[in-house]
């Protein structure tokens, strides 16, 4: 049996590390991904130095047995373990792994290091098709593909989307190294990606005037000190996430809060449950969460590190950086800078502003209807994979099967990574993503099948 995982980044990386320690001879496995971040991933091995980690290192290992396994591969001392690190070691730590996994697999282990493109059916099973034209042939196929590319931001015209002034990716070709120091910024987005990129100008002696712009205007909160001390949930909370209710475990934690030493513990005691308490939410309410909540629930749980928190914090004490809630309606090339159509977060009344660049800076995408990604889009084009409807990647069943445009498990295409937000939304960092991986591995060498004759692969 052949298992193909196309992307290879965390995700991939992780079940493929997962399936070359559990599977054995007559197995083959074959892990596709980028040469550029091959075993690394964008988030980790296309980082800038002055990329931190969001979490403490010592909650970064890449198998649920060894959660600390990142800070050990460090020799990190006690103190050091509980410090956030540059994304970039993470990457290496992580392609290290990957290697080690393959190096000590009794199965057979192909890595093939070009983009994927396609993927058809084809007698039992599935054709992979790569960008420089070869295909091979595998019995199943898990898309690891990550965060999709992101989108061009509505409003902006057709001649501003093709100037330098426009950056739909910060770190795209180091677009963001030809900003002049004086420059005025235009940030949309103001959570990860909107600090990653404030560090880089930063770092850079930026002195230029810079407005991040969001529909909230909140900033990803920051992590204490030290860690939070751990709480237990009271019935109330507990009832609330039996019963799927998020009006009802609302108003539970807004009474819980208020006692609670640090709310950073209460957000990390709800994560266990959050899985199966929005896979049991209707979709109404699911719809309701997206659109009047979720910014707030990711600017509480998804943190950074407190020496970045203190960075934003003096540029903005400084007047140099401005955080908005609001809405960018319009952007056009004028004669000599990027005009800014502009409505206040409940206010009327538009107004225009001129910046020199205008930068995209809203992170995650995984909505699947409107993705440019070619891999992603011929499947939703063919139907063997359907878009979420809140954006949310695709929809899948809870064994990690792709269902198609007729809404059946397509047997043999599974998904992990964000892909799967639609059905389980906490499934982006590394702790759920190490558990997802693990569980997948499993079920795909359950139904391991006597070995064949292998296919011709195009090995990098």
């Amino acid at each position: 049996m052949r298992i193909t995982l196309i992307g290879a980044g965390f995700s991939g990386s992780a079940a493929a590390g997962e399936l070359a320690r559990r599977a054995g001879p007559g197995v083959e496995l074959c892990l596709v991904g980028q040469p550029e971040s091959y075993g690394r991933g964008v988030a980790y091995g296309e980082a800038r130095p002055e990329h931190l980690l969001n979490v403490r290192a010592s909650d970064l290992g890449a198998t649920p047995e060894a959660p600390g396994g990142f800070a050990d591969w460090l020799n990190l001392t006690d103190r050091a373990r509980g410090s956030y690190l540059p994304r970039l070691l993470f990457g290496e730590y992580l392609h290290a792994q990957l290697q080690a996994a393959v190096a000590g697999s009794t199965a057979a282990f192909s890595q093939i290091r070009h983009e994927a493109i396609a993927v058809e059916r084809a007698s039992a099973g599935f054709r992979v098709h790569l960008a420089d034209g070869s295909d091979f042939l595998t019995d199943k196929v898990v898309l690891a593909v990550g965060a999709l590319p992101p989108q061009p931001l509505a409003g902006v015209g057709p001649r501003l989307a093709v100037h330098p002034s426009y950056i739909g990716w910060p770190w795209q070709d180091g677009a963001i190294d030809a900003i002049a120091p004086d420059a005025r910024l235009l940030i949309v987005g103001t959570g990860l990606t909107m600090a990653d990129t404030v560090a880089t100008l930063h770092k850079r002696g930026h002195r230029g005037p810079i407005v991040a712009l969001s529909r909230h205007g909140l900033l990803p909160r920051a992590h204490g000190e030290s860690a939070p001390v751990p709480v237990a949930l009271p019935p109330a909370v507990l009832h609330a996430l039996d019963s799927h209710a998020p009006r009802e475990l609302l108003r539970a934690l807004r009474n819980l809060a208020p006692v609670v030493d640090d709310w950073r513990s209460l957000v990390d005691a709800l994560r266990p449950y959050l899985q199966a308490f929005w896979a049991g939410m209707p979709a109404p309410q699911r719809g309701a969460f997206v659109r009047h909540l979720r910014s707030y629930w990711e600017a509480l749980r998804h943190r950074i590190a407190p020496q970045l928190a203190e960075e934003l914090q003096a540029l903005q004490e400084s007047g140099q950086l401005q955080v908005r809630a609001g809405r960018l309606l319009r952007a056009r090339r004028g004669d000599d800078a990027v005009e800014a159509l502009i409505r206040e977060r409940g206010g009327q009344r538009l107004h225009t502003e001129r910046f020199d660049v205008l930068i995209r800076a809203t992170g995650l995408d995984t909505d699947v209807e409107r993705t440019t990604h070619p891999l992603i889009a011929h499947l939703r084009e063919s139907g063997l994979v359907t878009a979420d409807p809140l954006g949310l990647g695709l929809r899948t069943s809870p064994q990690f099967e792709a269902l198609d445009r007729k809404g059946a498990a397509v047997r043999g295409l599974y998904a992990i990574g964000p892909l799967l937000r639609a059905q389980w939304w906490e499934i982006t960092a590394v702790p759920e993503l190490r558990v997802a991986a693990r569980d997948l591995a499993e079920r795909l060498l359950a139904t391991a099948a006597a070995p064949r004759k292998p296919a011709a692969v195009a090995l990098a």
